[in-house]
C-alpha cells in the first residue's frame, strides 16, 4: 500500500498550530539506498527545497511543525489548566474514552504498521507493536486498570476507598528508536493527568500519525478538556529544560539511556518533581538442563530482533553445562538462517546497525577477556554478503566459561545495542541454581529475566529468589506481551531508585485513602477505643 505524505501541526490546548519550521520523517530507504537518485535529491531538497518538492520525494513520509520555545510554555499552561477539569471526570468516563481507542487502533492498524515498516521497523516487530497497543486497551485490560485505580473495602465501622490521585501535568519523552511507546505512556490519561508529549524530530512519522489520526480524534469525540493532550515536535534539550524549570510540570516520563536517565532523576528530586524512568536493559535468560531446547533457542533468537536494538530483548543467557553444547549447535544453525532484508517488504527481523564501530569494539574486548566466538561477527550488506561498509551485522553468539570470567566480559555485564548474544556456561557442582540466581541478581540493570525448565521446584526457586527485574518470564517468549501486564518497568539502572513493573497510570498517580464512618461513635471513643469493663 502507499501512504500519502501528511503534514502534522503542533497540538496545544485543543488547537492545531502550524509553524514555519519543519521536521521530516524519512523512509529507511535513505539508509538502505544512500546512493540512489531519490536519496541524493532528497539531501539537496532538505537544504533548499520547497515543502511541495519534499512531499513529492518518495523517501519523505511526513512533515511535522517544529515547536519554538514559546510553544513549549503554551503547552505546559494548557495542560495545567486542564488538570482540575480532568479530575472532575469520573473514572468510568475516562476508561470509556480509552476503551474507544481499541476500535480506532483496529481501523488504523494496517496503515500504522506500514508506516512503522517504512521507518525501518521490521515487519514482524511492527505487527507485534500493533498487537501490544490493541491489547492494552482491551476491555479486560481496562477492567484490570479500574481495579488498580479504585478499590473499596468494608470494615465494621468504615467504608474505605483506596483511590489514585493524578500527578497533574505529565511530560513524556519517548525513545527515538521506538517512538510508539509514547502511546503506551499516554495511558497516564486513565489516572486523570494532562499530558505533554514530545515527538522526536529524528523519527516523527509513526508517533505523529498515531497521535493525530488515532488518539486525538478519540479524545476530542469524548469532549475531554482542551489541554488534556498536547503534542510538540521539538528538540530534547529545549523541552526538557522547560519541563525541569517549570513549576507547572509535575512528572517527567523519560525513555532513554541509563546514564542520561539517572542524571535526570537526580535533577528531578532536587526540584521536587517525579521522574518515571524507562532506561537501558541487559536481560538474562536461564536455560536449565531439562529445558525444551527448541523453544528456548527460539526465545534466545529474540536477541537479534531489530538487530539487538531494543531494551526488552535477551542480551545474555546462562546455559546449564549439561545442555550447553546442544544449545550452541542450535543457536549456530538458527542464527545463520537470519538474513537481512527490506523491512517494508520482508519478514526479516534484522535492522540496519548504525553503531558498527561500537559492535566491533565490544566484540573484540569480550574476546580479549576470554569469550569465544561461536558464529557471526561480520558486517554484511542487504543481500547478506560480507561488506566492511555494510549496514547489517551477522547475528553473533559468544561463549563465556564460568561466572568469574563473565564478570570481565563487556558483552555480558553491559547493555549491548547490536546483534550480540553472550552465553555463559557455569561450572557444574553443588548449589548451581543458587549461583545462577545470584549472577542474575547481580546485574545492575533490571528489566526482565527468563527461565526455561520443566522442574516445578526450579520454577518456584527462580520466582521467589530472583529479585532483579520488573518482569519474570517462565517457559515463554522473552519479548512477548502478556495480557493485563505492562511492557515496561524495571529495577536498578533500568528504572532508577523507585523502579518497578510500570503501569503508566499507577506511576503517574499517588495512592489516597478515604475512610467514611458507617456507625456513630464519639471521636474520643473512636480514637482510644471503648472503655474496658474491667477498668
Amino acid at each position: 500500500m502507499s501512504t500519502a505524505v501528511r503534514h502534522f501541526p503542533l497540538y496545544i490546548g485543543g488547537e492545531r498550530i502550524d509553524t514555519g519550521e519543519r521536521a521530516y520523517g524519512l523512509s529507511v530507504r535513505t539508509v538502505l539506498d544512500p546512493g540512489s537518485a531519490d536519496t541524493v535529491r532528497l539531501l539537496h531538497l532538505l537544504r533548499e527545497g520547497s515543502e511541495a518538492e519534499l512531499h513529492a520525494n518518495p523517501h519523505v513520509l511526513c512533515s511535522a511543525a517544529l515547536a519554538a520555545p514559546e510553544h513549549g510554555q503554551d503547552a505546559l499552561r494548557a495542560a495545567a489548566a486542564a488538570v482540575p477539569r480532568l479530575r472532575e471526570i469520573p473514572l468510568e468516563a475516562r476508561i470509556g474514552c480509552v476503551q474507544d481507542l481499541h476500535q480506532a487502533f483496529l481501523d488504523h492498524r494496517e496503515e500504522l504498521s506500514h508506516i512503522l515498516r517504512m521507518e525501518g521497523c521490521p515487519k514482524r516487530l511492527a505487527e507485534a507493536q500493533s498487537h501490544v497497543l490493541l491489547d492494552l486497551v482491551r476491555p479486560e485490560s481496562l477492567a484490570h486498570a479500574r481495579s488498580l485505580l479504585r478499590q473499596e473495602i468494608t470494615t465494621p465501622r468504615h467504608t474505605i476507598v483506596l483511590q489514585r490521585q493524578p500527578d497533574g501535568v505529565v511530560c513524556i519523552d519517548p525513545p527515538a528508536n521506538t517512538p510508539g511507546t509514547g502511546l503506551v505512556a499516554a495511558l497516564a490519561l486513565l489516572a486523570g493527568n494532562a499530558l505533554v508529549i514530545r515527538v522526536p524530530r529524528s523519527c516523527a512519522s509513526s508517533l505523529s500519525y498515531a497521535l493525530h489520526e488515532i488518539l486525538i480524534p478519540v479524545l476530542e469525540a469524548h469532549g475531554l478538556p482542551a489541554g488534556a493532550l498536547n503534542v510538540l515536535c521539538g528538540d530534547y534539550e529545549v523541552l526538557m529544560e522547560q519541563w525541569l524549570e517549570s513549576p507547572l510540570a509535575n512528572s517527567i516520563y523519560y525513555f532513554g539511556s541509563s546514564e542520561r536517565g539517572l542524571a535526570l532523576e537526580r535533577k528531578c528530586v532536587a526540584l521536587g518533581k517525579k521522574a518515571i524512568l524507562e532506561l537501558s536493559g541487559n536481560d538474562g535468560v536461564l536455560v536449565w538442563e531439562d529445558a525444551d531446547l527448541d523453544h528456548a533457542t527460539a526465545a534466545l533468537l529474540e536477541s537479534f530482533y531489530g538487530s539487538g536494538q531494543g531494551c526488552i530483548i535477551p542480551k545474555y543467557a546462562i546455559a546449564h553445562p549439561a545442555i550447553a553444547d546442544q544449545l550452541f549447535d542450535r543457536l549456530r544453525t538458527a542464527a545463520a538462517a537470519l538474513r537481512p532484508g527490506d523491512p517494508e517488504r520482508s519478514d526479516t527481523v534484522l535492522s540496519p546497525v548504525l553503531r558498527a564501530t561500537a559492535f566491533h569494539r565490544c566484540l573484540a574486548e569480550s574476546l580479549a577477556a576470554g569469550a569465544t566466538k561461536i558464529c557471526g561477527g561480520t558486517q554484511i550488506d542487504l543481500r547478506g554478503e560480507p561488506d566492511p561498509q555494510g549496514l547489517f551485522i551477522e547475528p553473533t553468539v559468544v561463549r563465556v566459561e564460568g561466572f568469574e570470567q563473565a564478570e570481565n566480559v563487556p558483552a555480558v555485564r553491559e547493555e549491548t545495542f547490536f546483534p550480540l548474544l553472550s552465553v555463559v556456561v557455569p561450572g557444574d557442582g553443588p548449589g548451581l541454581l543458587d549461583r545462577c540466581i545470584a549472577f542474575l541478581n547481580a546485574n545492575k540493570y533490571g528489566l526482565r529475566n527468563s527461565l526455561w525448565t520443566e522442574d516445578p521446584k526450579v520454577i518456584e526457586r527462580f520466582s521467589v529468589a530472583v529479585a532483579n527485574g520488573g518482569l519474570l518470564k517462565v517457559n515463554d517468549s522473552h519479548v512477548s506481551h502478556v495480557s493485563c501486564l505492562p511492557d515496561f518497568g524495571g529495577t536498578g539502572h533500568s528504572g532508577g531508585t523507585h523502579g518497578e513493573l510500570a503501569y503508566p497510570f499507577l506511576r503517574t498517580s499517588r495512592l489516597q485513602a478515604v475512610a467514611t464512618a458507617t456507625s456513630r461513635a464519639h471521636p474520643w471513643e473512636a480514637a482510644v477505643g471503648a472503655p474496658s469493663a474491667e477498668v
